[in-house]
């Protein structure tokens, strides 16, 4: 008996459907991504001190610490606890925040750095909230509503722990 054997002829990649289904989503994922807009605020992380800071006459190094019941407002060169904001019902109270930072701006109109410290368990609605408050708020000039830039270089930390 006669065995048969078939011959078996190299199967051709078929890739005409792969090449259909690039040819529409290429252009159409390049339409979407000019449509498409990302904002981001550029931070830079606090520089590690390295003891005691050098205490300046009319110098501001503006900290933010944001604690569960209460927003710290510091000058970390002259080490005093500038304002203490307690927290409202609905959370940390911005517009004080914003009003304590202006004063600030008022008294040290050259300065534009401020570091904002965080525990770990803080909110990222209420950081950003902070962050906007230290970087601009809105004033009345020749009656009408600017914003004014306040401290828009923020770098961003961990809060110490708190003393009892």
């Amino acid at each position: 008996m006669r065995v048969r054997r078939l011959r078996k002829e190299q199967a051709h990649l078929e890739i005409t459907a792969f090449i259909n289904l690039i040819v529409v989503l290429v252009p159409f994922l390049l339409s979407v991504a000019v449509f498409s807009r990302l904002s981001v605020i550029d931070l830079t992380l606090p520089a590690q001190s390295s003891g005691v800071e050098k205490v300046k006459d009319g110098n501001l190094l503006l900290e933010v610490i944001i604690r569960p019941e209460t927003l710290e407002v510091n000058d970390r060169i002259g080490g005093a606890l500038v304002a203490p904001i307690p927290n409202t019902a609905k959370g940390p109270d911005v517009k004080a925040l914003a009003a304590v930072i202006y004063q600030l701006k008022v008294k040290f109109p050259d300065k534009l750095d401020a570091t904002i410290l965080a525990q770990p368990d803080t909110p990222y609605d209420t950081l950003v909230q902070v962050m906007d408050a230290v970087r601009i708020t809105n004033t009345a000039r020749e009656g009408k509503v600017v914003k004014a830039e306040l401290f828009p270089n923020i770098s961003i930390g961990d809060a110490p722990i708190k003393q009892r």
